[in-house]
Parts: C-alpha cells; structure tokens; sequence
C-alpha cells in the first residue's frame, strides 16, 4: 500500500499545468504498472483523471491536491465498487432457512495458500455459529487431502475425502449430500490447484461446478503475485465463473496493486484479505481502509 500512497502523492503534488498534464499522466501510468497496477486498469484510471480534468484551469486551482485528491479518491472508489455486494453470512442464513446448505467452491492455484484460506473460512463460520463440512476435492495431490484434513483437524471440522486420484466431483456431491443428512450450514469445496492454463483442470473445474451448484465460487489470490494473480483470476473467471475474491499475504503487500487491478478487471468484490498464519488472521476488506491507504495525500 506505502509504494502505491507514494506514486499518488508524487502526482498530486506535480506542478500540473494543462500543458504538462499528458506527460505528467503518462509518467502516472508507467509508476502504476511498476507497483502491480495492471496497464488495462492503470489506463483506465488515468483516462478518468484526464476527462475528470477537462476544462478546469488547473493552474488557477486555489487548492490543487485537495481537487486532485477528491477526484482519485471518486475513481478509485468506483473501481473498487462491483456489480453486486456480498455478504456471506447473511447470504448463508437466507440459504439454510430452505434446509439446504449453502456451498462454496474455492478456486486458486498452488502456493496462493487456498488450503489455509478455507481454513480460515471455516473458523470464522463457526465463530459465527455457522457449521460446515469440507470437500477434499483436490484429488489430484495426496498431500492436497492430508493439508486440508490437517487444517480442518486443528478448527474441529469434519472432511469428506475420497481415495487419492478419484473423481474430484463426486467428493464435493458427497459433501453436499453429507450437509444435508446432518443439516450442516455450509459446505466448503477444496479444487486443485495446477496452472490455469491447464485444460483438463478447467474441465475438472467445470464438472465440479456443474454437480455440487455453489452459491458462491470465490477465487483465491496471492496478493504478492501481481499481474499473476490477476491473469489467474480472469482465467478461473473465463472458463469456470468468479462470484468474489479472497486475497492472502495482504499484510505483507507494501504496493497494493493487486487489489485494484483485480476489482476493475473482474467487477467481483474481495471479500476477505488475509493477513497472517492464524485462523483468525481473516478480515473482511474494507474499500474505505483500503483507499485511505493508498491515498495518504497531505494536503496542500
């Protein structure tokens, strides 16, 4: 977030003129792109500060930051704002009141720590006196099944596995129909995790999907990884549907490109950040914290 906050302060206080605005702009950009802003969003928001800027006698600005403070605050809010808000447990309780359990797919390659991530998950469900079971539906690792079940033994909460390299689909319907047996709250389903580019994953994915019917599919990125994450989330997103997205390691993320990058390519929200090892270390994101951050422009 620093490196970010850093580049917007360098700009605001730029001696902009109407002259100067279109290097001043391009200089903007390439800072972006240099601090994991992908170009299609660090062009877009760029583009906004300029139509935002047409017509105002810049230089005559009584107070030029403050405006241009005001401006990138309005479009970064907008870029961080989706098509439509979530939230889980409230979406939860409205599910079970059918008798159903609400399911959620986790998407993600390996490394972004998914595994941990729907650990996490299940702890704040059950801190909120949610219950859930998990799907070991990776099965194409068998270290895959034995982290979950690790995890999952640690917060107190049930897996269904399957023997290693068996249909990952029929773990999750298992799952589900397990939920409902025993009127478990939510079903949390593990996927594998090999490189998007991989067609027989997207297939498995798909067929996932199709059989358990999540209620939300949510992507799991590594905040670190940049453009990389992004390029992951548009390709879960193109082949199988992202409904929101999880970023890890947000604490240790000192550009916070990822996290515009992805909300203005996907039109998803990010539900949750995480920012440590502990089950607990999960905290819904917040737009506000998120743009005070990367906005800690001193005034003029």
């Amino acid at each position: 977030m620093k490196k970010l906050s850093k580049v917007f302060s360098a700009f605001v206080k730029k001696p902009l003129t109407s002259e100067t605005l279109e290097s001043a702009l391009n200089e903007l950009n390439l800072l972006l792109i240099g601090n994991d802003v992908a170009t299609e969003t660090a062009d877009a928001l760029c583009e906004k500060i300029k139509e935002s800027l047409k017509g105002e006698q810049i230089g005559r600005l009584t107070s030029k930051s403050k405006f241009l403070f005001e401006i990138l605050r309005d479009i970064i809010t907008e870029i961080l704002t989706p098509e439509r808000t979530i939230d889980l447990l409230e979406e939860i309780r409205i599910k079970n009141k059918s008798n159903n359990p609400y399911i959620i797919c986790f998407l993600g390659v390996n490394g972004t720590g998914k595994t941990t991530t729907i650990a996490k998950i299940a702890y704040y469900l059950k801190k909120n006196n949610i219950s859930s079971v998990a799907a070991a539906s990776d099965t194409f690792r068998a270290a895959a099944i034995e982290q979950l079940s690790y995890h999952m033994q640690n917060i107190g909460i049930r897996v269904i596995k399957h023997e290693y390299k068996s249909d990952p689909a029929s773990v999750a319907y298992d799952a589900v129909q397990h939920a409902k047996a025993k009127n478990i709250n939510v079903v949390l389903v593990d996927t594998a995790g090999r490189q998007v580019s991989n067609k027989n994953l997207m297939r498995e994915m798909q067929k996932i999907v199709r059989v358990s019917e999540p209620d939300l599919i949510l992507f799991v990125g590594d905040s670190l990884a940049g453009n990389d994450a992004l390029n992951q989330a548009k390709e879960f997103n193109n082949s199988v549907g992202i409904d929101a997205h999880i970023l890890t390691k947000f604490d240790a993320d000192a550009k916070g490109g990822a996290a515009l990058s992805i909300s203005y390519e996907t039109k998803k929200p990010i539900l949750f950040v995480g920012i440590g090892q502990g089950y607990d270390d999960l905290e819904p994101f917040d737009n506000a914290i998120f743009i005070s951050n990367i906005l800690d422009l001193k005034e003029e």
